[in-house]
């Protein structure tokens, strides 16, 4: 059994990296874990496809493609990871520049539901403002980004939503460009740092046969991202894709199959490669990854991949852990110390990408409201004193929603800047 787990301590030993830059051939990060992941974007009822019906179809256990090596070898690095813990965490200097900059993020906050919002029939000619309010939420201010970051929220995720404002050839209409541009400055100028992503598109959708035309129009994308911000230091961070899933199939949020799994890798890459080779400070940007549909499950996470010798690259989850209490409307309110989804998807990131010196960063995460403020400050207490302990930084989803039948996750009213839940916000800023 030693040789084994020496053998297999080998060949999962931490990669050395050589520092930011181009980089195509990429390599499997293997994981063991699981827990619900869910898109929480639109208000009431304005909704993605994402039906409790579909969650509650959500299943821990490994889709029937996996191969049965990667099974063997996933237990025996968990076996051995169990095992030589401190050992493991000792190999991890987490000096890189992708580590520099996730050691200083702390709290994060989503500006959800706002430049992602969308609806049918806007047009490219249309002003940013008709697309920024189409689900509710008011347009973003200085003031609203301030009143966020004063809370001592250090971190902005401005989720974007792209494809009204792309003509046939992928060309971003400008006036959307500088609103974009003008929404990051509001929080980039505050020294804070601002995650920017390609969020509820449509055209993305990992199929084999549009995996071509989705890399070719992640790619533009990026590329004309990443011109307009190239002069923009490390505190922006790109993250390639959001929840990039077979939306409306059975496999939406099971953590995929393998064809969706693969293009996912293959369109992201599409991504890196555009940002990578754009001129600026884009050579050393911190570059987000996502697995299939964000998922913290383990067929998900065990088949992200990820460039060689590139040490400015990150993995994003999303988590909203323990599904029944965080996620689902028709769940419990009451926490009642449930953390083992929580437990094994942190044992997972330190077993598998921390010992790859691959940091990760909980994108979105967030328990909606049932008039249980005292249970989310239990629960969201314990959350990120686990996560802060492992240095991972959690970004709140806030979709401006407070009232009514839908996914509430508001804590900061954008209109009066009031915090409805302010001994939530108390307990957040414990690790502020």
């Amino acid at each position: 059994m030693k040789k084994k787990l020496l053998s297999v301590m080998m060949a999962f030993s931490i990669i050395l990296v050589t520092g930011c830059g181009n980089a195509s051939n990429v390599s499997d990060a293997t994981t063991a874990v699981s827990q619900e992941n869910v898109e929480n974007t639109a208000q009431n009822d304005v909704k993605e496809d994402t039906s409790d019906e579909a969650k509650n179809e959500v299943s821990v256990e490994e889709d029937a493609d996996t191969d049965a090596d990667a099974e063997a070898t996933t237990e025996d690095v968990n076996e051995s990871a169990d095992e030589n813990k401190e050992e493991d965490m000792e190999k991890d200097e987490r000096n890189t520049p992708a580590w520099e900059i996730v050691n200083q993020m702390t709290i994060g906050w989503n500006l959800g539901n706002t430049l992602d919002a969308h609806i049918d029939g806007l047009k490219i000619t249309d002003p940013p403002s008709k697309q920024e309010t189409c689900w509710g939420n008011p347009e973003t201010t200085q003031e609203i980004i301030d009143a966020v970051l004063d809370l001592g929220f250090n971190t902005i995720r401005v989720p974007i939503t792209w494809k009204a404002h792309l003509d046939e050839n992928y060309n971003i209409d400008e006036a959307w460009m500088d609103r974009v541009q003008e929404v990051v400055d509001y929080a980039y100028g505050r020294g804070a740092f601002v995650i920017i992503n390609v969020h509820h598109e449509d055209w993305n959708y990992p199929y084999y046969d549009n995996q071509e035309k989705a890399s070719e129009e992640l790619a533009a994308i990026w590329t004309q991202v990443s011109d307009r911000f190239k002069d923009y230091d490390t505190h922006l961070i790109f993250e390639l894709q959001n929840e990039p899933r077979k939306v409306g199939t059975d496999v939406e949020w099971n953590g995929g199959d393998k064809e969706g799994r693969d293009v996912v890798n293959a369109v992201n890459m599409a991504g890196y490669e555009a940002i990578r080779a754009a001129e600026g400070n884009n050579k050393e940007r911190l570059i987000m990854f996502p697995g299939y549909a964000a998922s913290s499950q383990a067929n998900s996470l065990r088949a992200i991949q990820l460039p060689e010798n590139d040490d400015c690259v990150a993995v994003s989850v999303h988590a909203y852990t323990p599904y029944e209490f965080a996620l689902n409307i028709n769940g419990r309110s009451t926490y009642d110390n449930d953390h083992g989804d929580l437990d094994r998807l942190l044992q997972t990131i330190k077993t598998t990408f921390f010992l790859k010196n691959v940091p990760v960063i909980i994108g979105e995460y967030g328990a909606l409201n049932k008039d249980n403020e005292a249970e989310r400050v239990e629960w969201v207490t314990y959350y990120l004193k686990k996560a802060r302990e492992m240095n991972i930084p959690c970004v709140w989803w806030d979709n401006g929603q407070f009232n009514g039948s839908g996914e509430n996750f508001g804590i900061i009213d954008r209109r009066t800047l009031e915090l409805p839940y302010p001994e939530l916000i108390k307990a957040m800023q414990e690790f502020k």
